[in-house]
C-alpha cells in the first residue's frame, strides 16, 4: 500500500492576533492524511508572535518569522522554499476559506489530473459576497488577466491556489505583496502545465475585522497583469 500524498500548507500571516489560533484548528481538523503546516509571520506585531510562540508551535511542522514586514508575496515565496509536500496550498489566516474544502482543491493534483488547481469562489455560485466594490473588482482583474493569459478563469484572485510543489518552486515569485496573483498566474500560464477550477465557498470578512488589501493594491494588480504578461521571465 502507498504512503498518502502530503500537503504542504502555507499560512502567511501578518498581525491575526484573533484568527490564527482558529485558523490553524480548522488546517488541522482537515480531512487530510498527511500534512505539513508552514506559518510563515510577517512580523507582527500585534502579539500574533507570542500566540505562535506559546500555543501553536507544538502543533505545526514549521514557524518562519521574518525579521521585517515585507508582504504577503514576500511571505509566500518564504514558505514555498520551505516545502517539502507533493503539493502546496495557500491558506490565509483570515477565515475567509474553509480547509475542510482542501480534498477537492488538491485530488486533481494526486491523481495526476491536474498541475495547478484554482479554488474559485464563482464557479458555481454567480451571487455577490463580501462588498460589491472588491467582487467588481476581481471580475474585472480576472477578465483583464484572460486577456493577456489567454486562460479561462473565473477567479485569478482567489486565495486557494494549489500547485504541484516542484512547479511553484521553480517559479521566480518577485512581487512582496498582493501582486503576488496576478504574477503567478501570469507565469503559470507560459508553461505547459494543466490548470483546473474548482469551486469552493468563501466567507469574506469585513475591513473592520481586519481585511488588508484595498484600492493601492487593486492598481498594483493592474500593473502586475501587465507586467508580467509582457516579460517572459519565469
Amino acid at each position: 500500500m502507498s504512503e498518502p500524498k502530503t500537503l504542504s500548507i502555507i499560512i502567511p500571516c501578518y498581525n491575526e492576533k484573533q484568527h490564527i489560533k482558529q485558523t490553524v484548528e480548522k488546517v488541522l481538523a482537515s480531512p487530510m492524511e498527511s500534512m505539513e503546516i508552514i506559518i510563515v509571520d510577517d512580523y507582527s506585531t500585534d502579539g500574533t508572535r507570542e500566540i505562535l510562540d506559546s500555543e501553536i508551535k507544538p502543533l505545526v511542522q514549521k514557524i518562519i518569522l521574518h525579521e521585517k514586514n515585507a508582504g504577503k508575496g514576500a511571505a509566500l515565496r518564504t514558505g514555498f522554499k520551505s516545502a517539502t509536500g507533493d503539493a502546496v496550498i495557500v491558506q490565509d489566516a483570515d477565515l475567509e476559506y474553509d480547509p475542510m474544502e482542501y480534498p477537492k482543491v488538491v485530488q486533481p493534483i494526486f491523481d495526476d489530473e491536474a498541475d495547478i488547481v484554482y479554488g474559485s469562489r464563482y464557479l458555481d455560485n454567480k451571487s455577490v459576497t463580501g462588498y460589491r466594490m472588491n467582487w467588481l473588482a476581481n471580475k474585472f482583474l480576472t477578465f483583464l488577466s484572460n486577456i493577456f493569459t489567454g486562460l479561462r478563469l473565473t477567479d485569478m484572485e482567489t486565495c486557494y491556489k494549489a500547485f504541484k510543489r516542484d512547479i511553484i518552486q521553480s517559479i521566480n515569485i518577485e512581487e512582496n505583496r498582493f501582486g503576488f496573483e496576478p504574477e503567478v498566474t501570469a507565469k503559470i500560464s507560459r508553461g505547459n502545465y494543466r490548470i483546473i477550477e474548482v469551486p469552493v465557498s468563501y466567507e469574506p470578512r469585513t475591513k473592520e475585522e481586519g481585511k488588508k488589501i484595498g484600492f493601492k493594491d487593486g492598481l498594483r494588480a493592474i500593473y502586475c497583469i501587465i507586467k508580467y504578461n509582457v516579460s517572459k521571465k519565469v
